[in-house]
C-alpha cells in the first residue's frame, strides 16, 4: 500500500467513524428526524443505534465510505457555493432557495 493509499484509507476510516457516531446520536435523540436526515430505514437505524464502540471501529475501517452526499444537483451546489453581493439578506435568500430545492428533492425521494 502506498503512502497515498494509506492516507486515503485513514481519511475514509475517520469519516466513517464520525458518521457512525453522528448517526447514532441522532437516532438516539430523535428517531423520526434521524430517519429523514440520514435517509435510512428504521431497521438500519436500529442496528446503528445498538453498535458498540468496537463494532463502530471495525465497520469504520472498511474501504467503503458509509455516507454519501445527498446533494447531487449542480444548481443546488451553485447556490450553496455562490458568493453574492456582501449583503446579509442576499446570502439568506440564496440559502433559502437552496434549502427549498433540497427539501423538494428529499420529499420526492421519500
Amino acid at each position: 500500500m502506498t503512502n497515498m493509499q494509506a492516507h486515503i484509507q485513514a481519511e475514509i476510516r475517520d469519516a466513517n467513524l464520525a458518521y457512525l457516531n453522528m448517526a447514532q446520536n441522532l437516532i438516539r435523540q430523535d428517531l423520526p428526524s434521524a430517519l429523514k436526515i440520514l435517509g435510512m430505514s428504521e431497521d438500519a437505524a436500529e442496528i446503528i443505534k445498538t453498535l458498540s464502540e468496537s463494532q463502530k471501529a471495525s465497520i469504520a475501517s472498511s474501504d467503503i465510505l458509509l455516507c454519501r452526499f445527498g446533494v447531487s444537483d449542480d444548481v443546488v451546489w451553485g447556490l450553496l457555493t455562490s458568493h453574492p453581493a456582501p449583503k446579509p439578506e442576499a446570502e439568506r435568500a440564496t440559502r433559502l432557495l437552496a434549502d427549498i430545492l433540497l427539501a423538494g428533492r428529499m420529499t420526492m425521494a421519500a
